[in-house]
């Protein structure tokens, strides 16, 4: 059963993405695609999970380590994007206890030769867990720097084979509309869902997320498993995952779908593109010296990693496949 499209506001009105989604109605949610029985609702004896420490070595990847002033862990838990429980900045923190995070299972299938589901545990057992310091960019202008946990990606997708025929990675995250009160606005098709190109998916830098701030992740920050594309906007790093695709055709994702004139689909930092409504060329820095008074920055090409990623792009023409 697809979900009804929404109706994007023209243009000429532009509002803000929380305001596209509050007007936007309820639209009617659907599983078709990955996985559908998974993405609504892990099963099994649900209890909500604390944070606990998540033990963690320095990442050796080159670029995981910026040097920026990192972000407090206050405003990087109450500050942020998650629209499956509102649409305010400080929804995800006074709504996400709600989230039930064990048991938890992620589904990988598709184009693979041993399509596995892996619980939480073996997650975070199948790799080292590293920790790396990352710059995100939101595409409201706004960035923080993010001490998080977790391992390549490449680590859980070269565990299942890829086939040769894999050309992308798609992502959906859990929709449970009994305790994600942000279901109920339209704006999106819930299940939110995001994708990479399979060589985007496998670049050391692409973060399978599992903690941050030497703790596992707290539920407002994408509990218990999230991703971490780092240069990248921040929507594309998909929180709560339940289900990854490996798929021959390019997946449809969330805002693409909601607007492909605003969001594409590689959503690349770039500051030489705008977005219609805010402009990429600076941004705003939590936790920076000074506040909301501090002076903007610039915004580097592809968020300060062109040196790690841009070969990924080479003859690409990044203002058309923005």
């Amino acid at each position: 059963m697809a979900t009804p499209r929404l109706i994007v506001t023209p243009e000429s009105v532009w509002l803000q993405r929380r305001q596209l989604l509050k007007l936007a109605g309820i639209s009617a949610a659907s599983g078709v695609g990955l996985g559908a029985g998974a993405v609504w609702a892990q099963t099994r004896s649900p209890q909500v999970q604390p944070v606990v420490p998540m033990a963690s070595t320095p990442s050796q990847v080159r670029g995981a380590r910026a040097t920026d002033k990192v972000a407090p862990w206050k405003d990087a838990t109450t500050y942020n994007n998650f629209y499956e429980f509102g649409t305010d900045k400080s929804d995800p923190y006074n709504e996400a206890h709600r989230l039930i995070t064990s048991p938890w299972q992620v589904r990988v299938e598709g184009l693979v030769n041993k399509p596995t589901t892996f619980d939480i545990d073996d997650l975070r057992r199948l790799a080292p867990i590293e920790e790396r310091i990352y710059r995100l960019r939101c595409v409201e202008g706004w960035s923080m720097v993010i001490p998080w946990l977790g391992y390549s990606l490449s680590n859980l997708i070269a565990k299942v084979q890829p086939q040769g025929s894999a050309k992308y990675v798609a992502f959906q995250t859990l929709a449970d509309r009994e305790r994600m009160p942000g279901l109920r606005y339209g704006g999106l098709d819930w299940p939110y869902s995001e994708g990479l190109r399979l060589d985007e998916a496998m670049h050391p830098l692409t973060l399978l997320t599992l903690g941050m701030y030497g703790e596992t992740l707290p539920n407002q920050s994408g509990a218990p498993v999230r991703l971490v594309v780092p240069w990248k906007y921040g929507f594309k790093s998909a929180k709560s995952i339940v289900t990854i695709r490996l798929t021959e055709k390019q997946p449809k994702t969330a805002w693409n779908e909601a607007a492909p004139h605003e969001y594409g689909f590689y959503s690349n930092v770039n500051p030489e593109v705008n977005h219609p409504r805010w402009s990429q060329a600076t941004e705003r820095r939590i936790g920076a010296e000074g506040g909301m008074f501090a002076p903007k920055i610039k915004t580097l090409p592809f968020n300060g990693y062109a040196e790690q990623v841009a070969h990924l792009y080479k003859g690409m023409d990044l203002r058309k496949f923005y």
